[in-house]
């Protein structure tokens, strides 16, 4: 897969591919199911995502909290293990934002992608205020001779998978049935920062990772498993939250401690799963009992992740 970041220089090698154009915030199975469509109907192109960094939303509602399913570089690296051969990754800002619909068809897909084909959902919207939908599309796209597929929402019992339903289930305590709308566990992915060492006095040492723009699911506790980036795969526990008992910070993070584990880890960049929610976010009368109920999570956690 090949990261594109400038719509405006593309090399010819990136032209003339089949292009699917929405956030892909997740890459969860409804967007791997417009991908597998998109090739299945042209599998003469390279296949290839037109997506946006940052986030339509973020600039159109700079207010709202992070909400965030993935990161762009790990987005990225996703849509490349599912087969994608290019990432179109458009900067999204105020200029761009006021691109009109013929301007963005004519200028970015036709011009500078010069891509062969197109493919969306049925409620793709583009262009300065939205004001594009896919009949206009079709039509914009018709002149240049480059075709458009229209993909149905994959659904389950449950309705349309998207994002934003995921983004539900993580703030409301499933990550599990979250992760069956992605097709694998949700991760948050960042550094490991210096925190308190609050955890190794405890005697669970922790690793201390930025929520950054992720959304923040239920606060809690979590049975996890931590991806290091030699691959190796680590089960261990999570808690996201506050930390009410030893610090009544307004910033929630991250905090993992990684079993039978005992290697510097600071400034690595760690991938961390949540598999199961153990217990909310709650108070303790002192760390005595917050230590007893770390070690009661800890054996929780092992036993799920072993099961």
């Amino acid at each position: 897969m090949i990261l594109h970041t400038d719509w405006r220089n593309i090399p010819a090698a990136a032209r003339n591919t089949v292009a699917a154009l929405g956030n892909f915030d997740g890459v969860h199975r409804g967007h791997v199911h417009l991908l597998d469509t998109l090739r299945m109907a042209r599998p003469d192109h390279p296949l290839s995502v037109v997506t946006f960094d940052p986030h339509p939303r973020t600039l159109f509602r700079p207010q709202d909290p992070p909400f965030r399913l993935m990161l762009p570089d790990v987005r990225a690296a996703a849509l490349g293990e599912q087969g994608v051969d290019h990432v179109f990754q458009i900067p999204f800002d105020a200029e761009f934002s006021r691109l009109s619909a013929e301007q963005f068809v004519n200028d970015v897909l036709v011009n500078g992608l010069g891509v062969a084909h197109v493919a969306c959902g049925a409620d793709f919207a583009f262009g300065h205020r939205r004001t594009g939908n896919i009949e206009r599309l079709e039509t914009l796209l018709a002149p240049h001779g480059i075709g458009l597929t229209i993909v149905p929402q994959l659904s389950d019992e449950g309705g349309p998978i998207s994002s934003s339903r995921i983004r539900r289930l993580l703030q409301e305590g499933y990550p599990e049935r979250a992760a069956q709308e992605l097709g694998r566990p949700w991760s948050i992915t960042g550094p490991v920062m210096h925190g308190d060492q609050r955890g190794r006095l405890l005697g669970f040492p922790t690793a201390n990772i930025p929520l950054t723009q992720h959304v923040e699911p239920a606060r809690g506790v979590y049975a996890a498993r931590v991806t290091l980036p030699d691959g190796r795969v680590i089960p261990g526990v999570a808690n996201i939250g506050r930390r009410p008992t030893i610090n009544d910070g307004q910033e929630s993070r991250l905090e993992v401690h990684l079993f039978d584990f005992n290697e510097d880890l600071y400034g690595q960049i760690l991938s961390v799963a949540l598999i199961a929610l153990l217990r909310e976010e709650k108070r303790f009368s002192g760390l005595d009992e917050l230590k007893t109920q770390i070690a009661a999570d800890a054996a929780q956690a092992r036993s799920i992740l072993n099961a």
